[in-house]
């Protein structure tokens, strides 16, 4: 009796394993792929310690919306879907706002306002893109079903 419930558990164990990776990625390999991303970000990061002022904060945006998008695409693999496609694309654009927005303070006065108005408007019109992309898509999977 021991023995079929240890073979049991294996069965179990080894089939949760491949429903897993029916879904997206197996465990390990999506673990594999997450740690690849942030020792990545790390040496990313790390390149920016010797720069001064504007010039490492800008660096350092660039690196953490690397970082911050490779994982949303990541989740997409692992798990594809609209939410996650849209997931991928917001990242994006919040990645290039807050490294625009860096950007933006190497100018000075009025430069400086008009170059953040600028960065807001690129994003606020990223998002919107992207909501529509979702449902467009959320559209299209609907007709064909």
């Amino acid at each position: 009796m021991h023995k079929h419930g240890i073979a049991l558990a294996i069965a179990f164990t080894f089939g949760m394993g491949q429903a897993w990776a029916a879904d997206g990625m197996s465990r390990e390999a999506y673990k594999a792929e997450k740690d690849k991303i942030e020792a990545t970000a790390k040496v990313d990061k790390k390149a920016c310690e010797p720069m001064k002022e504007n010039a490492k904060d800008v660096c350092e945006a660039e690196a953490k919306a690397k970082e911050k998008i490779a994982k949303a695409e990541l989740d997409a693999q692992n798990k594809p879907g609209p939410k996650a496609d849209e997931k991928v694309r917001m990242m994006k654009a919040e990645g290039a706002y807050e490294v625009a927005k860096e950007k933006c303070e190497d100018q000075k006065g009025d430069g400086m306002m008009a170059c953040k108005k600028d960065a807001k408007a690129g994003y606020d019109k990223a998002k919107a893109d992207a909501k529509l992309a979702t449902a467009n898509k959320k559209a299209a999977d609907a007709k064909k079903s």
